[in-house]
Formats: C-alpha cells, sequence, structure tokens
C-alpha cells in the first residue's frame, strides 16, 4: 500500500507563446482549470501505475474542493483521510510558454492546515514495508512528524524535494529516498554541480555519508540515481513536450508504485522515466497522467 501525505489544490493554468519577464504583460492563447497539487498528483500517478493508495490531505468547503478530488475519486483513491476545512482549497497559478515550459505560483490555503496529528495518524494505520510519499507543499512540521513516525514503525519513506524551501535539506535526511530535479539537487547541496562527472561524484559522497538513496531528474536527459552503492541511470522517451506540469509527480507516483509491486530498481527507474515522458504529451498536470498499459507499453 502507499500513503501520499500532500497537497490537494485545483490548478489555473494560462498558456502564452512566451512566459513574461518581471513586470510584463502578455497575450494568452488559452486558459483552463484541473485538478492539481504535488500531493494529489503523485497519489493519482501511483494508483493509475496500478498499486493502492491512500491520500491525505485537506481541501476547503468551496467549489474548488469537489473537482480537486474528482480524477481520485473516479480512480477509487481513498480519500477518507481527507479533511474539510474553512480554509480555502488550494490553488496554483501556473503559466505555461509555446515550449512547455511553465511558471508556478501555488497558494497553500487548506493544505496549510494538515497538521502533525494527521500525520501521525496517516502512518499508524501504516504497516512494514508499505510506501510513504511526501512532498514540500504542506507545513514542514507536518512533514517531519510523518518523517520520523514512518521510521519508528519501519514505513519506506520517500520525498519530493520540490518545491524547494528552506527545510527542504533538513527533512531530506529524514527521508529513504529522496527525488530532486538537477536544480533542487544543486540548491540541496549547497555548491555548484557544473556538469555529469561533478553529480556523479556528490551523489557517491551524499550516499557514503547517510546510506539514502538519491535520484535525480534531468529532463529530456533521463534519471540518474545511487542505490546501494551503485550509480543508475534511466532514460525517458525522445518527446516534443506540449505541457510539462505534472511531469516530475508522475514520475515520482510511478517509481513509488514500482517499487512496491516489487520491480528492481533499475526497471523501476526505467518505468518511472518513460511515465514522466508521456505525461508531458498532453495539457493539464493529473489528466495527462498515463495509464499503466501505455506506460507498460513504452519500457
Amino acid at each position: 500500500m502507499i500513503t501520499v501525505l500532500g497537497s490537494i489544490n485545483m490548478d489555473l493554468v494560462a498558456t502564452t507563446e512566451r512566459l513574461p519577464q518581471p513586470g510584463e504583460t502578455v497575450e494568452g492563447s488559452s486558459f483552463a482549470t484541473a485538478a492539481g497539487g504535488k500531493g494529489a498528483n503523485q497519489a493519482l500517478a501511483a494508483r493509475r501505475a496500478g498499486s493502492t493508495v491512500h491520500m491525505t490531505g485537506a481541501v476547503g468547503e468551496d467549489g474548488f474542493a469537489a473537482p480537486a478530488l474528482a480524477l481520485l475519486d473516479d480512480a477509487k483513491v481513498d480519500l477518507s483521510a481527507v479533511a474539510r476545512v474553512s480554509e480555502p482549497t488550494g490553488t496554483a497559478l501556473i503559466l505555461v510558454g509555446g515550449t512547455g515550459e511553465n511558471m508556478i505560483v501555488v497558494v497553500a490555503g487548506a493544505n496549510g492546515t494538515v497538521g502533525a496529528a494527521q500525520a501521525e495518524a496517516a502512518v499508524d494505520v501504516m504497516k512494514t514495508g508499505d510506501i510513504l510519499m511526501l512532498q514540500l507543499e504542506i507545513p514542514a512540521g507536518t512533514v517531519e512528524a510523518a518523517l520520523n513516525a514512518a521510521r519508528a514503525k519501519g514505513v519506506l519513506t520517500m520525498i519530493n524535494t520540490a518545491p524547494l524551501t528552506g527545510d527542504a535539506a533538513r527533512l531530506a535526511r529524514l527521508a529513504d529516498i529522496v527525488v530532486a530535479n538537477e536544480t533542487e539537487f544543486e540548491l540541496l547541496t549547497g555548491a555548484p554541480i557544473p556538469d555529469a562527472e561533478a553529480r556523479q561524484a556528490t551523489l557517491k559522497k551524499l550516499h557514503a555519508e547517510t546510506g539514502q538513496t538519491f535520484v535525480v531528474t534531468l529532463g529530456g536527459d533521463g534519471v540518474i540515481a545511487i542505490r546501494d552503492g551503485e550509480i543508475v541511470t534511466a532514460e525517458g522517451l525522445k518527446i516534443e513536450p506540449v505541457d510539462t506540469v505534472g511531469a516530475g509527480d508522475t514520475f515520482c507516483g510511478y517509481l513509488a508504485a514500482s517499487l512496491e509491486q516489487g520491480l528492481d530498481f533499475a526497471k523501476a527507474l526505467r518505468r518511472a522515466a518513460v511515465a514522466g515522458s508521456l505525461a508531458c504529451l498532453s495539457r493539464g498536470a493529473q489528466p495527462s497522467i498515463p495509464p499503466a498499459g501505455a506506460v507498460d507499453a513504452r519500457v
């Protein structure tokens, strides 16, 4: 079983030929809303990858709550631990440029109310061998409480260090598996990583110090990781991206599900990389998450 403790949002997405510079106004070409939030995205990805998934988080009592949960509910993600609170449902304001790159502003809303008691209750019903997935769109104290409770119970933890907050480096040290993109990884280490050779050296150094599994996603260049002393790489698919929103969350959900389903690490990494690539071919975070059949046909 996989439990995801994290954010649930409605994404408000505007597309434009190019992303604006600070202080600049540009003309948009389209607008859409879609369910999102890094926690909810990763929960849906793990579920579409074939795992049983429990979601723990919070939404408001407003008009965004039902649509924010709709795809999770349709996929039969267990939502019994999603609280309804007086704060508004979290939102993400997303600009997508013509090349598929994006800029995102997240307003926490109800996500900011997810507390340590809720985290500990989520872990309490888990068992040894289950996987707890975390991100950083809920309070740092809640993430820390969940990581500590999971370690005490022998639950495997995976943290995605996005969005990269001031607490990310400290919290990452408490997890079994750390997933970061190349920019986040460089900021986590606190030192520039100028090339692939330096990245490998940094991974080996961190792994030797902590014993943790580190996974660094590299966009179109695939992914590099270290686990049990071994560097592992995987490639995604060669694609022309339409929208990269949600690709990282798709990767995380598929990686967790693949490990939970018993795939060896190299195969799990490749499956997750392919899933992340396919997520770039459609717009929107959750609508773009591919089903297991589409992913496995390309692995």
